[in-house]
């Protein structure tokens, strides 16, 4: 009973934000709140929200302070060059964006924190989805994949966690999956190629320039319609090498930009002296909003926050955090306290400042720490039910007994729903050992499962118990259920992909 309604419950939850009928916040709440008392526990209902945010309260607070942290680093120029090569490889070509977006997502996710991944790929690849209007959940899609891939490195989690479980060397682990691993990578960039060559076909060849021209003619009518003679955007040229179409971002007051052709960045700020951005002809009052997003500022060369004279302080200091983290010095949330602090006092010694720079980033905190605690009543009534045990041992005792042999290939094909629908620490520490226990039964080696279970994260990083991937949709203001429904067939290829090279290269 517990196995039906454990799977109900999640389909359930899955179904009704696919459609749009919840909100993903209260679709966490109330769905397992609701299913608590089908169980007949709903009584502990309490118990089981206070142990789920127990355990989920370290990784919002790590996320608030990552998110006050890097969004600080971006706000100084940190990331600056990064973005300007990717975006300079990118040029306004919808096919190169997206495969920009890949590559950069998995050089990122060499820090091996998903988290950080997201906001530094969104910061920098957001304005060109939104000034060439590219699909967004394409950018989701790639960004969640191509990170979940890397997230197997020894200091991502899984590895760690899968050695831990079953008592191995995670280089152990690791080492002999690299060749897999790396095609999997290849995949995840052809993915990116081909999604990319969609977006060419809708949106045809695109020049930046002309974009950014066409806004200009808006904001010029709007200005006739409203009676001004003065040019309502203010812009600044950038003359850059070569032929082709440009990339950047920018906003009142300078633009950037890198590519060829000119780049000229023009935002709408309404009538002069109104104080106030008005939408341009035959846009709605959200779509401007839109549009006005802070983010197409993003590589503004005159915006107030650049510390250029800090630059090797903050590389330094991003380096030493990052540092700490892979040698585990302090608690991850304790050192992204410690690094936000010091990077708001340093950067932006006057209170003042630190207010301004702490709300600017005070709506993707809320958001992401908002979806963290709601996925906390998700996970602490599927833990405190046993509905999540019942799931996992009805999955391991449905494996024939012909498949013992065969119990790798069998663990990496489980992963694809089990790290889905289960957190890793439930997966690996709570169901591996199961089917190591089957494998070793069948003279299969611990290492080829722990290997396996490696195969299902790049599904794994888009499922809705993984705090990380709302800072992504959040970020990118896409809807959580429009990326499940476009992630979840390209994320679970790649993982396939995965799973079929290791058994040709003879590593499962």
């Amino acid at each position: 009973m517990l196995t039906i309604l454990g799977f109900t419950m999640i389909a359930t939850f899955l179904v009704l934000i696919m459609m749009k009928k919840m909100s993903p916040i209260a679709a966490l709440v109330l769905i397992p709140a609701l299913f608590c008392v089908f169980v007949g526990k709903g009584a502990h209902l309490g118990d089981y929200v206070i142990e789920g945010v127990g355990t989920l309260a370290p990784t919002a607070a790590m996320l608030m302070f990552a998110i006050v942290y890097f969004g600080v680093m971006i706000d100084v120029g940190l990331f600056d060059p990064v973005v300007r090569g990717i975006l300079k490889f990118c040029k306004a070509d919808p096919m190169r964006i997206v495969v920009g977006t890949a590559l950069l997502a998995a050089i990122v996710s060499l820090d091996g924190d998903g988290s950080t991944t997201f906001m530094i790929t969104v910061s920098a690849m957001y304005p060109l989805y939104k000034r060439l209007k590219m699909s967004l959940v394409v950018m989701t899609g790639v960004a969640a994949t191509a990170n979940g891939v890397m997230n197997t490195l020894p200091w991502g989690g899984p590895t760690a966690r899968a050695a831990t479980a079953l008592k191995l060397d995670a280089g152990d682990i690791f080492v002999p999956m690299i060749p897999a691993l790396a095609v999997g990578l290849v995949a995840v960039i052809a993915l990116s190629y081909v999604l990319g060559l969609r977006e060419r076909k809708r949106l045809g060849v695109l020049s930046l320039a002309d974009v950014l021209e066409t806004e200009k003619e808006r904001e010029r009518e709007k200005g006739t319609a409203d009676g001004t003679e003065t040019e309502i955007a203010t812009e600044t040229e950038t003359v850059l090498v070569g032929a082709g179409a440009g990339a950047g971002a920018g906003a009142s007051g300078g633009s950037g930009g890198v590519g060829g052709g000119k780049v000229r960045f023009a935002k709408s700020t309404g009538a002069p002296g109104s104080g106030t951005d008005a939408p341009s002809e035959g846009e709605s009052e959200g779509e401007a909003e839109e549009d006005d997003d802070v983010r197409l500022q993003g590589l503004d060369p005159n915006r107030a926050t650049l510390r250029p004279k800090l630059y090797w302080f903050n590389a330094l200091l991003t380096a030493v955090l990052l540092t700490a983290m892979i040698m585990e010095l302090l608690p991850i949330p304790v050192l992204f306290l410690l690094a936000a602090a010091l990077a708001l006092t340093v950067n932006f010694p006057n209170i003042p400042d630190q207010r301004e720079r702490l709300a600017a980033h005070a709506d993707n905190v809320l958001n992401v720490s908002g979806m963290v605690f709601a996925a906390a009543v998700f996970t602490g009534v599927l833990q405190g039910t046993g509905m999540v045990d019942s799931m996992a041992k009805w999955l391991v005792d449905g494996i024939p007994d012909g498949m013992g042999p065969h119990m790798a290939v069998v663990t990496g094909a489980l992963s694809l729903p089990l790290t889905y629908f289960m957190s890793n620490d439930g997966f690996y520490f709570g169901v591996l050992p199961v089917l190591a226990e089957a494998g070793a039964a069948h003279g299969v080696s611990p290492l080829e499962i722990a290997r396996a279970s490696l195969v299902g994260q790049p599904l794994h990083m888009s499922s809705p118990l993984v705090p990380a991937v709302y800072v992504l949709v959040g970020m990118a203001k896409v809807d959580f259920g429009d990326h499940t429904k476009f992630v979840v067939k390209w994320a679970a290829l790649t993982s396939l992909v995965v799973l079929g090279s290791g058994i040709l290269f003879g590593i499962i």
